[in-house]
Order: C-alpha cells, then sequence, then structure tokens
C-alpha cells in the first residue's frame, strides 16, 4: 500500500445517531483513516446534509448503501474506499456487509454483529472466502487497562482460575421511553429491528466478550434467567447468567438496563488460586490486584509506566494520570484494524499486537450467546443449556 490514509467509507451513522459520532471520531484519532464517502441514513435528506457536514463532496454523499458499495467499487483503485464501517440497527448488518465483501471492501460492524445467528455463520463464511477482514467493536476490550488485566491472567499472575463475575448495569430503560419516539430505546426494543436479544444483545453481548477475552476461556453452558420489568415491553431489559467455561471454572453475568440511577456500571472480577483482579469502567485507568496476605494494589495505566506489559503500552496513548475513555477504546479497535490492513496490502504478517481486536469468530460467538441466554432463560423446564455451536 502506498504512503497514505486508508479510505473509510459509513453507513449510517448520521447526524441524528449516536454511535456513529463515535465512530467516527476513533476511527480518525490515530491519523491512519480518512472517511471519504458513506450513505448515513435510511433518509436521503438526512444522509445528503450529514455528510455535507462531514466535508464529504456530494458526489460521493450516497442515498442508499446499494448506491455506495456499487459505485465505489467501480472507482479508480486510487480512490475507491478500503473498508466500510457499517453503525446501523443490527438487522441491517448483514446485506450490506455481504455486499462489501464481494466488492473487494473490508468492513467494521457495530456489535452484536448480525440480527440472528443464520445471518452470522453466512458472514463467517464470506470472510473466509473472500479472506478480507471483519472488526466487531467490542469496545471495552480496548480499554488498555483491560488489556493489562488480559495480559497478567496470561501470564499466571492470579494462577488458576477460580470464579468471574461480569457485571453491566444501566438505568436508561427504567421506564418505557421507547414508546414516545425520537430516540434510541425504539429500535433497541423492537424484535425486528434489534433481533432475539434486548438488555442481553444490547449489553450482554459486551460483557460475555469481556469474559471470554479477558481469561482466554470459552463458556460452554449457562443457566439463565431473562426478565421483562418494564411493562409491556417485547423484549428483555435484565438478565442473570450462571456460566460455565472450558477452563473448568464458572462465572456470574448479571446485566441489566432498568437498575435506577445506574449510568454506564461495567464491573469485572476474576478470582485465582494466588490473587483476584478487578476493573471497573467507570474508573477505566486502575486495575485492581488483590491479594491473600497484603492490601490491594492499584495498578495505573499511562504512558511512562514501566511496570505494564508491551502488550497494554502498545494500546496506551496520555501520560500517567490523564485517564484514556471510551472514544480512546474504540480508536484502538481501529489502529489495529487499519495497521493490519495496511500490513496485508503490503504482503507483511500483522503482529499480535496489530490483530488484537474482535473478528468475524467473536461475533458468530456473540449471536451464539444470545441464541444460549434466550434457550435457557426462557426454559423453565431445563435451566442449564449447552453453548449453540453452529
Amino acid at each position: 500500500m502506498e504512503n497514505r490514509k486508508i479510505r473509510m467509507g459509513m453507513i449510517g451513522g448520521g447526524s441524528d445517531a449516536f454511535i456513529g459520532a463515535i465512530h467516527r471520531r476513533a476511527a480518525l484519532m490515530e491519523n491512519q483513516i480518512e472517511l471519504v464517502c458513506g450513505c448515513f441514513s435510511i433518509n436521503p435528506d438526512i444522509s445528503l446534509s450529514s455528510g455535507r457536514s462531514y466535508f464529504i463532496p456530494n458526489s460521493r454523499i450516497y442515498l442508499t448503501w446499494q448506491e455506495m458499495i456499487e459505485k465505489e467499487s467501480k472507482l479508480p483503485k486510487d480512490q475507491r474506499i478500503d473498508f466500510v464501517t457499517i453503525v446501523t440497527p443490527n438487522k441491517f448488518h448483514c446485506e450490506p456487509a455481504l455486499a462489501a465483501l464481494d466488492a473487494g471492501f473490508n468492513v467494521v460492524i457495530d456489535k452484536p454483529m448480525t440480527y440472528s445467528l443464520e445471518e452470522a455463520l453466512l458472514l463467517r463464511e464470506k470472510v473466509k472466502e473472500t479472506g478480507l477482514t471483519l472488526a466487531l467493536t467490542h469496545v471495552y476490550s480496548g480499554y488498555p487497562a483491560v488489556k493489562e488485566m488480559k495480559k497478567r491472567i496470561a501470564n499466571g499472575a492470579i494462577g488458576k482460575v477460580r470464579r468471574l463475575f461480569v457485571e453491566y448495569s444501566q438505568g436508561w430503560l427504567t421506564k418505557r421511553i421507547e414508546l414516545k419516539g425520537g430516540n434510541n430505546a425504539v429500535w433497541r426494543n423492537d424484535p425486528k429491528a434489534a433481533g432475539k436479544g434486548g438488555c442481553v444483545g444490547d449489553i450482554g453481548t459486551h460483557a460475555w466478550h469481556l469474559a471470554e477475552y479477558v481469561t482466554g476461556a470459552k463458556v460452554t453452558e449457562v443457566c439463565a434467567e431473562l426478565r421483562h420489568i418494564a411493562d409491556g415491553r417485547p423484549l428483555d431489559d435484565d438478565a442473570v447468567a450462571f456460566m460455565h467455561f472450558d477452563q473448568g471454572f464458572p462465572g456470574l453475568l448479571q446485566v441489566t438496563q432498568v437498575a435506577t440511577g445506574e449510568a454506564n456500571n461495567i464491573r469485572l472480577r476474576v478470582y485465582g488460586e494466588t490473587a483476584g483482579m478487578e476493573w471497573r469502567q467507570m474508573e477505566p485507568n486502575i486495575l485492581y490486584m488483590k491479594w491473600l496476605d497484603r492490601p490491594t494494589e492499584e495498578v495505573r495505566v499511562g504512558n511512562g509506566y514501566a511496570y505494564l506489559s508491551d502488550f497494554t503500552k502498545w494500546n496506551t496513548r496520555t501520560p500517567g494520570g490523564h485517564p484514556e475513555g471510551f472514544i480512546e477504546a474504540f480508536a484502538n479497535i481501529y489502529q489495529n484494524f487499519a495497521l493490519t490492513l495496511r500490513a496485508k496490502a503490503n504482503g507483511e504478517t500483522p503482529t499480535e499486537e496489530m490483530l488484537d481486536f474482535p473478528t468475524v469468530e467473536d461475533g458468530v460467538r456473540g449471536m451464539q450467546f444470545i441464541e444460549t441466554m434466550v434457550r435457557a432463560g426462557y426454559n423453565n423446564d431445563e435451566k442449564w443449556q449447552k453453548w449453540v455451536e453452529k
């Protein structure tokens, strides 16, 4: 690849959307990527006005994603996009992703990867067929402290894992705000747009992914309860599950969007034979090491701290005492994805650090997680359900 920025096109992410702005800021942060085109909304007027506000020329602001894929694929190689970012409701993830891969474009998708497990399997086959790269934005795995946690567990810092707890609590759906319209709760609580899982799909997939990411273990079966606490809500807004992992330890997952007063409270605890570790998203630059025979240790993340792993330093930007947050974690996924694309284009082997982002395999497992949770959560006769494998 010549010495240039990697060209990105966006599907979704118009001025009336929330997560699209996060993706744009994160993608551009490391100066590796530039936004050159997009279909930013299903509403043509919003797509056009949004594209203009992002300083995209009119000729590359598209009114449908189909038009975008078709016209971009016909541009000269030195002009067309290198990858597509898809930031739409779940129902509209798979079809444009398949089309982009068929056209030779790499893909980034917001999670969960697809509307259904069947779609996820189609997408995995397409990635294998094309040899292209797909990244999934499980953003919380992008935090430097989470990466330090992963490396320390892998290096035996807490001994053999014995127990895991992961919690993700929000309160924004305590009332049925989706009935008012005009907010992000509308499609998230519509089975036709979100799929089988409500809270389980929206934030439960994040909690599950954190558990597997930091431990390197895989869930093999779950015993779950899914609840619809807000009267009349068609999808779950609260869930809890016991989990068994293939490394022999149990875990407890608790996710809710009706915890009144909570903002975005993620708490991950892993306990081993010799120590425990804890990370909280709302104080993201601190990793707690808990010892049996001495006080709890605060491991602070930041440039200049020699005790951090090289893996963590790779994903750290700011000096100690300057928190790296949500957008920076997103940016780590985009940075590693972009560097992987660049290495592959140059015929080079991406490093371990470059390849550290969620892939299509994580996307398939995320949909298997939703399927398994739904099977267990609504089955009162057989609560323990084996992980759905296909």
